[in-house]
């Protein structure tokens, strides 16, 4: 795309891949800050023994570091829980095979970090004026 076209546009795709990255970076601060937090307070939940509450609270705190990020760069609520949602969303597919024996507890964790990046892209092309031009 050229200068006068982005410019035209509004859409800037090296702030849409800046902001990409940040998202990631945001997402993994999220998981191993809260997870370190989670364990000083004495909560551990394993992949093991109770994989959904071990995803869903990965996912929580990888929401949790994103949405913060988010809303620092301006961003609205509507497109930060979308982003969040893209956290738990891999989980639904995979919940079931879980059940039925067909997966278990670290390859949900390992399909839905798979399946998570996709997703984050999906929300951000969904909202592409807003990701391309940047809120803030």
């Amino acid at each position: 795309m050229s200068e006068t076209t982005a410019r035209a546009t509004g859409r800037n795709w090296g702030r849409f891949a800046l902001h990409y990255i940040e998202m990631i970076i945001a997402m993994f601060a999220g998981m191993f800050l809260l997870d370190l937090a989670w364990s000083m307070a004495g909560v551990h939940v394993s992949y093991a023994t109770h994989p959904e509450a071990a995803y869903l609270l990965m996912a929580l705190n990888m929401s949790i570091g994103m949405a913060v990020w988010m809303r620092f760069r301006g961003h609205g609520w509507g497109s930060t829980l979308e982003m969040c949602a893209a956290m738990f969303a891999p989980a639904v597919p995979l919940f079931p095979l879980l059940w039925l024996g067909l997966i278990d507890g670290h390859g949900v964790m390992i399909a839905a970090h798979v399946a998570m990046f996709p997703a984050m892209l999906a929300v951000m092309l969904r909202r592409l004026d807003e990701f391309a031009g940047c809120a803030r």
